[in-house]
């Protein structure tokens, strides 16, 4: 949403809005024909046409045209002549309405221009790196002239619609009672599953603050003050590796309430996103979110954050193959794993090559091999491992994937954890690969009963799977003392289209309960009180129930403005090497601030 500045030296109104008229804002101010204005911005296009010289003019309401006729301004005609793109210009003149055969159409001021007067170029422009209406310019560049890469309509309109977003957030959160507070930037670093920024502190040599992941202990601490509801547009930093939807420094609206269960921060959430949609997107949610228990998720669609707008399942053949003799299938039957298929529609097209390379993709997620079957027009499977199945085997090995003739069949054995990632790392490449349309626009699904712990091999030991904040579930709670695999966490994750929008849970709020899930991580008495006192001093004065949740803003925001990639919505991004173009960091430092801070680097062994 775009609303007028206030008259200024340079403007008594913005480019996109002169000659306009309904428009259902009463702060815009729009220029009527015949009045005089003054507007000011960057040169898009200069076309001299001889004597008449005309201008497209834009700022970030739009493009308007400056008429510059040399027998009524001289010394404007005599200016623009010397004009080229992206000049930042001012000029003062007279709306008057196009004549019917030069209205343009695909100009919201389409029907007017400005006959100028008086002109003044602000500052020029060099040459331009790249041209602005160019949509294949390398992303290095981009980013190494982002002030540039923003002045492009589609850029600035992604960070129009964020800022909607987050205004939209902030009026449902405090119609509800919420209090905006920040949290520290410089604090402690605590385990989140990522590696923390460390920021050397100069007063106390050796010691570090660290850039939060997420302010997770401090809204608790928060909850333990009385605060009871809680937010913020918050700053978070993670030291991984980037991805589509993963910059080092993103947004998150931070979210806690006290005296809460898990269904009211899913209805507080459900709320909000249909709030969003409606606002922002014009699209009515009506129906509540699909709850998907984890364990379902990974069994039909083998992720937690799956893209249910395709129909697209994962079967189970383990119990109907039980006696099966194919080696494969028998094999990780016998080990306790699990045999399970995909169909894609359409996918008997596929050559032999085509095959080897899913295979090989299915290695990359550690598959030992991958099978695959032809349906063909009469029903019979076509695939070099047919002849080791039975007629009732192939007949179970159809029905229940669902494949019909003309589509390929994918089967995967293994232990129950490689089978679920590589089927669904497969999913998602066959919905890409044969380009199906999905059956709906928006699908968006909780992810709830996850496993509060996961088995970490390397090191014989329970880690977290979310974070060790969470509240087990009253009905799993026991298995601490004696199977911590089975215990669900009362934590939730808000899926869209593929993408993880929001990760939360209820949290712990009892100091012994805390104490216990740290003992089956492995974290002794000791090294708790030394990383968390500050908490668990809070846990033992009076902490309520509570629990909360952070949608990611940028990830919502490039979702809406349909962007695969979150640097599209976010001003000053980096590359996916982590690299910044624009301002050429990170970069060396002077010693003396080294020095200053008590720290001497180490050479980079050579090769």
């Amino acid at each position: 949403m775009t609303t007028a500045t206030e008259t200024s030296s340079y403007r008594t109104h913005e480019c996109g809005h002169i000659g306009l008229s309904d428009v259902p804002n009463a702060l815009l101010r729009l220029a009527r024909i015949d009045e005089d204005v003054h507007v000011s911005g960057w040169v898009n296009s200069v076309r001299d046409h001889g004597e008449l010289i005309f201008i497209d003019l834009r700022d970030r309401t739009g493009i308007v045209q400056l008429v510059i006729d040399p027998s009524k301004a001289p010394g404007a005609h005599a200016a623009a002549e010397k004009l080229r793109n992206e000049f930042c210009i001012s000029a003062r003149g007279r709306v008057v309405a196009r004549h019917t055969d030069l209205i343009n159409p695909n100009l919201a001021t389409g029907a007017v221009e400005i006959h100028v007067e008086d002109l003044e170029v602000l500052s020029t422009c060099e040459v331009l790196p790249f041209q602005l209406d160019d949509e294949n310019v390398d992303e290095a560049i981009r980013l190494k002239w982002r002030f540039l890469d923003l002045r492009r309509q589609r850029m600035f309109g992604n960070l129009q619609l964020r800022s909607h977003v987050t205004q939209v957030m902030r009026r449902y959160l405090d119609a509800r009672g919420f209090l905006d507070v920040e949290t520290p930037i410089l604090t402690k670093s605590t385990p989140e599953g990522a590696r923390d920024f460390l920021v050397p502190s100069r007063t106390r040599p050796e010691q570090f603050f660290a850039l939060p992941q997420s302010p997770q202990l401090l809204k608790q601490v928060l909850m333990v003050a009385g605060i009871e509801r809680y937010y913020q547009i918050a700053r978070c930093f993670r030291d991984e590796d980037l991805r589509a939807d993963r910059q080092f420094e993103f947004t998150q609206l931070d979210v806690e309430m006290s005296f809460v269960q898990q269904d009211d921060v899913l209805n507080l959430m459900e709320g909000l996103m249909k709030q969003v949609w409606s606002e922002v997107a014009g699209v009515e949610l009506h129906d509540p979110f699909i709850r998907l228990p984890f364990h379902e998720s990974m069994l039909r669609f083998g992720s937690d954050k799956p893209d249910l707008r395709f129909d697209l399942e994962i079967a189970d053949l383990t119990t109907a193959w039980a006696g099966t003799e194919f080696g494969v299938a028998r094999g990780a039957i016998d080990n306790g794993g699990a045999v399970r298929v995909l169909a894609a529609p359409g996918g008997a097209r596929f050559s032999r090559k085509h095959m080897d390379e899913h295979t090989e993709f299915a290695k990359q997620f550690g598959a030992k091999g991958l099978a695959w079957f032809i349906v063909e027009e009469d029903g019979s499977l076509r695939s070099p491992v047919t002849k080791f199945l039975t007629e009732s085997e192939q007949t179970e090995l159809k029905g229940l994937s669902g494949a019909a003739p003309g589509d390929a069949i994918f089967l995967m054995a293994d232990t129950d954890h490689v089978v679920s990632r590589v089927l669904g790392a497969l999913r998602t490449r066959l919905i890409e690969e044969l380009e199906l349309e999905p059956q709906r626009e928006w699908q968006f699904a909780w992810i709830v009963d996850a496993p509060l712990f996961e088995w970490d091999e390397d090191n014989k030991r329970f880690t977290f799977a979310h974070h060790p904040f969470c509240q087990p579930t009253v009905e799993t709670r026991h298995f601490l003392e004696t199977d911590p695999a089975k215990v669900i966490a009362q934590a939730y994750d808000l899926t869209l289209n593929g993408w993880e929008l929001a990760s939360g849970s209820i949290r712990v709020h009892q100091y012994e309960l805390q104490q216990k899930i740290f003992e089956v991580l492995g974290i002794p008495a000791a090294e708790a009180e030394e990383k968390f006192s500050f908490f668990l001093r809070a846990l033992k004065m009076g902490a309520p129930p509570h629990g909360g949740i952070a949608p990611g803003v940028d990830r919502i925001v490039a979702l809406l403005a349909r962007e695969e990639n979150i640097r599209e919505v976010i001003a000053f991004p980096r590359q996916q090497s982590g690299w910044d173009p624009l301002t050429e960091s990170p970069s060396p430092v002077d010693i003396a601030q080294l020095q200053e801070l008590h720290i001497r680097t180490v050479p980079i062994a050579k090769d």
